[in-house]
């Protein structure tokens, strides 16, 4: 599934097209099992839906940055970009939830409304700084292994 020869941009191919179907099923499939598991009260705060939102936002930033700190965007890393990225953690997240529930708690729960929408603003963010953060660091520390192990078989 590499693009070598194949001039077309990746939204026309219909086999990155497939990829980014069946992540988004399996995420979308995973983040329905746990709204299911743990359904939010109408007027409370929809605690399932924020947390899957911030851990997807701190997946999507240990995904992206350690893709990029591998190289171009390419070959397996965009097959794992579009698959994982897009699709798994595209269908899991779900910031339409997000919209929802804020819309339908603006009325008979409008503080909690407000402090979900915040909530999952600031929080996700961070959370993606953080995943970030932390590629960026599985990184160095990869390197500099392979620094030290390369000097060691050297000297």
């Amino acid at each position: 599934m590499t693009t070598g020869q194949d001039p077309r941009p990746p939204h026309l191919d219909l086999r990155f097209v497939a990829l980014v179907a069946a992540g988004g099923a399996v995420g979308t499939g995973i983040r329905e099992a746990l709204a299911l598991a743990w359904p939010a009260a109408p007027t409370g705060f929809p605690l399932t839906v924020f947390l899957i939102n911030v851990v997807g936002a701190f997946a999507l930033g240990l995904l992206l940055e350690g893709l990029r700190r591998r190289g171009a965007d390419e070959g397996r890393r965009r097959i794992l970009r579009l698959a994982l990225g897009t699709g798994v953690l595209g269908g899991f997240t779900t910031y339409s939830s997000l919209a929802t529930d804020v819309a339908l708690r603006l009325g008979p729960a409008t503080a909690t409304a407000l402090e979900y929408a915040a909530a999952s603003i600031l929080l996700g963010f961070i959370a993606s700084v953080a995943g970030i953060a932390l590629a960026s660091a599985l990184h160095r520390r990869s390197a500099e292994g392979r620094g030290a192990s390369s000097g060691r078989s050297a000297g």
